[in-house]
C-alpha cells in the first residue's frame, strides 16, 4: 500500500469561550468580544519594548486610537468609532507584528489579517469591508498614536519619530501614556467596546 498522505497541518485555535476559530477560513459566528478583549490585553506593541512595569498592549491601544480618531473627526458616528476599536483586532489570534517584520513576511499575513478582519466586522454588525475615509481616519489615528507611544515609551528620539510616523499637528508635546496592567486593559477595552456597541444599537 503506498503511504498515506500526511494530514494537513492544523489551522484553527481553540479560544477560551470554547470556540475553534479556523485561521484560513475564519466564520463569524466563531468570534467573541470576550476572547478578542483577552488576548489583545496580553499583546504587547514593540514587541514589548517599552517602559515599564507593565507592556504596553494593544487592548490599550486600541482604546487610545478611538479616543485620537474622535479628536481628528468629532462628529465620528458610533459605528465607526467601533470599528476603529476594533482595527486591530485579528491580532488576538495572530498577534502584534511590528512593521518591518511584516515588510518581510509579505502578503500571506495580509491574507490571514484580512479573513479575520472580515470574520470580526460580520459578527459585530459592521460592514466587511470599511470605507476608504474611516479606514484613512484609522490610519491617522494609528499614526498619532503610534508617534507618542514611540516617544514616551519606546525610546523613540522625537526627530526619528516625526521621520517615520508624522508629527502630529493640534496635539500637545505628551499624551502622558502609562502602561495598563492586563486586567485593567481588558476591561476598559471591554467597557469601551460595550458602550459603543450599545450606542450603535440604539441608533439601528
Amino acid at each position: 500500500m503506498p503511504p498515506r498522505p500526511p494530514a494537513p497541518p492544523r489551522a484553527w485555535q481553540r479560544m477560551l469561550s470554547g470556540r475553534r476559530l479556523d485561521l484560513l477560513d475564519p466564520s463569524p459566528l466563531d468570534v467573541e468580544i470576550g476572547d478578542i478583549a483577552h488576548g489583545l490585553a496580553r499583546v504587547a506593541r514593540w514587541n514589548g519594548q517599552t517602559i515599564g512595569d507593565h507592556a504596553f498592549s494593544v487592548a490599550q491601544h486600541s482604546v487610545l486610537v478611538e479616543e485620537l480618531a474622535l479628536r481628528l473627526e468629532p462628529i465620528l458616528a458610533p459605528k465607526w468609532r467601533l470599528a476603529v476599536l476594533l482595527h486591530d483586532a485579528p491580532e488576538y489570534v495572530i498577534g502584534d507584528m511590528i512593521s518591518p517584520f511584516k515588510a518581510v513576511v509579505g502578503g500571506g499575513y495580509k491574507v490571514v489579517e484580512h479573513r479575520l478582519e472580515t470574520a470580526i466586522h460580520l459578527r459585530f454588525g459592521l460592514p466587511a469591508t470599511i470605507p476608504a475615509m474611516i479606514r484613512t481616519l484609522t490610519k491617522r489615528a494609528d499614526h498619532v498614536s503610534a508617534y507618542f507611544e514611540a516617544v514616551e515609551l519606546a525610546g523613540f528620539e522625537r526627530g526619528e519619530a516625526e521621520r517615520i510616523f508624522g508629527r502630529p499637528k493640534g496635539f500637545p508635546e505628551r499624551l502622558g501614556l502609562t502602561p495598563w496592567p492586563i486586567a485593567e486593559a481588558q476591561a476598559r477595552f471591554l467597557e469601551r467596546f460595550h458602550d459603543l456597541d450599545a450606542q450603535v444599537r440604539a441608533a439601528a
